[in-house]
C-alpha cells in the first residue's frame, strides 16, 4: 500500500524518460512511480490536486541560512536612504543593547543608497559606548566604529571605519562566537522561510571560518537541530577553507591539509552532510572588491584578491588532493584566472574526472573563459536575481563591454557547462520562480536590459534549480527530478512558469512544498 498518491496533477518530472505525469505514487518517503504504474494502487492518503503543477523541490545551491536567520531578528539599515537615518537607527539600537562595551549589530548596509560609506567618528557619537559593527549587504565588508578599531590588531587597513574583506574578518574575530543554540534557532527561521518558497534542500556556503562562519563549532548547531527534528530541509554544509589544517597524515594517503578525523565532501546523511570546500579568491562587486582585470568603469582600481596568489592557489590545489569538491568563489574575471589555473594544476597532479568542482557566482566571465570552464568540468553556480536587484549598479561599473558578461547564462549552456542556479540569500531576493523569470528576462528592477544574449529559456532556467542543482550538490541520484526511487521532495504551484506569461513566473503560487513525502509545515526528519 502506498503511503500517497497524488493524483490529477500536472507534474513535470525533469526526467526525460517520463517528461509528464499526472499521477505519482509515494512510499516511505520514496517515489515507487508514476501513472499507470501507481494509479491502481491502494493508497493510505489520496490526494486530489486538482490540475495543480508539481515540480521536483527546489535546490538552492548556494544560501547562508544562519546569517540570513540571524538578519531578520536584527536592527536593519536596509530602509535607510540618508546617512543620518543610518545613524539613528544605531543610536536606537545601542540604547538598547546591554551595557557600555557590548557589541552592537546592525544589518541591511548598502553605501550605494547614501552616495558614501558612514564613517568610524560618526558611528562614535551614536554607539553610546557601544562596539558597532555594521554589516555590509554583500558580507564583504563592515563598518566599525572607534571602540572597534582600537582592538584590531596593528596592519589592519580600514578606510574611516569600513573593513573590507579579510579586514573583517579580523573585526569578527575580536567577539565571542555565536551560541549553537543562536545558530540553530535563526538557521531554523531562514529554512522555514526557504520552503515557503519551494526550496527542499540548500547548500550552507561556508561554515566555521572565511567572511561569514559564526563559530569555530558551528556544525553544531546544525546537528542540533537535526537532533532535535527541527531541521525543515535538507543541508549541505560547505567547510570554510580556513578551517583545513596540517594533519601527519600517511604519505600515501595525500593530504595536505585535513579538517579533524579526516572528514571531506560526501560525509554524513540524507538530511544533513558535508559538501564542498568553500574557498574564497576575490570580494564581491557591491563591495567594489570583485578582482578585475581592468579597473571598475570610473575608477583606478581592480577589486582585490583574498591573499597571496599562490597561497590561493596552494589551498585549492590541496583541497583536490585531500578529495574535496572544491566550491571556489570567484567573482570577477581575474579571480576567475586564478581558480581556472589552480583546478587545471591540480587535475594534472592528481585527475579526479568526477570531483564536480564549482566556480561560485562566476560573476564577471570573459568569453575565453569559458571554453576552459567546460574543459574541467566545472559547474557554474549564479545568482541571477543580483543582476534584477543591482543590475544597474553593476552594469554602470562594469561598462558596456563588460556587462554581458556578468552571471552568464546561454554562454554557459552553449559551451556545455552546467548552470546551477542559486540565491546567495540574504544578499537579495532567494525565491526561485524569482531567478527562474530573471533568467529568462535578462532585465533589472528598472527594466534596463542586462546581457540579454544570455537569456535562457524556462525549461533551462527550471533545470539550473532541480537538475542541475541536484548534480552540483551530488545529490543526483536521490534528487532533481521526480522519478522511481527517489526522494519524494517536490513542489506544489498554481500554474505552470512553461505556460504564462514570463512576467508572472515569479508571481505564481506556491501551493504546498513536500519533503520527504510530506507538507513542509509537518517535515523535519524520520
Amino acid at each position: 500500500m502506498l503511503c500517497t498518491r497524488l493524483t490529477n496533477a500536472n507534474i513535470l518530472t525533469m526526467d526525460p524518460g517520463h517528461p509528464v505525469a499526472r499521477d505519482l505514487g509515494i512510499w516511505r518517503g520514496r517515489i515507487v512511480g508514476l501513472d499507470e504504474a501507481v494509479t491502481s494502487l491502494p493508497a493510505r492518503e489520496v490526494v486530489d490536486l486538482g490540475g495543480a503543477t508539481v515540480l521536483p523541490g527546489f535546490i538552492d545551491s548556494h544560501v547562508h541560512l544562519a546569517w540570513a536567520g540571524l538578519k531578520r531578528n536584527a536592527p536593519s539599515v536596509a530602509a535607510c536612504e540618508r546617512a543620518d537615518e543610518v545613524l539613528a537607527v544605531i543610536a536606537e539600537a545601542a540604547s538598547r543593547t546591554g551595557a557600555p562595551g557590548d557589541w552592537v549589530d546592525v544589518m541591511g548596509y548598502d553605501q550605494r543608497a547614501l552616495g558614501r560609506h558612514v564613517t568610524a567618528a560618526e558611528l562614535d557619537a551614536v554607539s553610546h559606548g557601544r562596539k558597532v559593527f555594521l554589516m555590509h549587504d554583500s558580507g564583504h565588508g563592515c563598518v566599525v566604529n572607534s571602540a572597534v578599531l582600537r582592538l584590531l590588531p596593528a596592519g589592519v587597513p580600514h578606510q574611516d571605519g569600513f573593513l573590507a574583506e579579510g579586514a573583517m574578518v579580523a573585526a569578527r574575530r575580536l567577539r565571542l562566537p555565536y551560541s549553537q543554540a543562536d545558530i540553530a534557532d535563526a538557521v531554523e527561521r531562514a529554512a522555514r522561510t526557504c520552503l515557503a518558497e519551494g526550496v527542499t534542500a540548500v547548500a550552507e556556503a561556508g561554515i566555521g571560518g572565511g567572511l561569514l562562519g559564526h563559530s569555530p563549532v558551528e556544525l553544531g548547531a546544525y546537528q542540533l537541530l537535526r537532533e532535535q527534528g527541527r531541521l525543515p530541509l535538507r543541508v549541505q554544509l560547505m567547510a570554510a577553507a580556513d578551517t583545513l589544517c596540517p594533519r601527519d597524515a600517511h604519505v600515501r594517503d595525500g593530504l595536505p591539509r585535513a579538517l579533524d578525523l579526516g572528514m571531506r565532501t560526501g560525509f554524513g546523511d540524507e538530511w544533513l552532510s558535508l559538501g564542498a570546500l568553500k574557498i574564497y579568491t576575490d570580494g564581491g562587486m557591491m563591495a567594489r572588491t570583485a578582482a578585475l582585470t581592468a579597473p571598475y568603469t570610473g575608477m583606478d582600481h581592480t577589486g582585490q584578491l583574498q591573499d597571496d596568489p599562490e597561497r590561493l592557489s596552494r589551498l585549492i590545489v590541496d583541497g583536490h588532493l585531500a578529495g574535496w569538491q572544491l566550491a571556489v568563489h570567484a567573482i570577477g574575471d581575474r579571480a576567475a584566472d586564478l581558480a581556472l589555473d589552480a583546478v587545471e594544476r591540480a587535475q594534472r597532479l592528481r585527475p579526479r574526472p568526477d570531483a564536480r568542482h564549482r566556480i561560485e557566482h562566476a560573476g564577471l566571465i570573459r568569453p575565453d573563459q569559458l571554453p576552459r570552464f567546460a574543459r574541467l568540468g566545472l559547474s557554474a553556480v549564479v545568482q541571477p536575481t543580483f543582476l534584477y536587484s543591482f543590475g544597474d549598479d553593476y552594469a554602470r561599473v562594469m561598462g558596456p563591454e563588460r556587462t554581458p558578461w556578468m552571471y552568464r547564462g546561454r554562454g554557459f549552456l552553449d559551451h556545455g557547462v552546467r548552470l546551477v542556479g542559486s540565491s546567495d540569500r540574504p544578499v537579495t531576493d532567494g525565491a526561485p520562480l524569482r531567478a527562474v523569470q530573471f533568467m529568462v528576462e535578462r532585465a533589472s528592477a528598472s527594466g534596463l536590459p542586462v546581457g540579454p544574449a544570455e537569456a535562457v529559456t524556462v525549461e533551462e532556467a527550471l533545470h539550473a534549480y532541480t537538475v542541475a542543482g541536484a548534480h552540483a550538490c551530488r545529490w543526483d541520484g536521490s534528487a532533481g527530478s521526480l522519478a522511481p526511487g527517489k526522494r519524494a521532495d517536490l513542489v506544489v504551484l498554481g500554474d505552470d512558469p512553461r505556460r504564462v506569461d514570463v512576467f508572472r513566473i515569479g508571481g505564481i503560487e506556491v501551493v504546498a512544498t513536500f519533503v520527504d513525502g510530506r507538507e513542509a509545515t509537518e517535515a523535519g526528519q524520520l
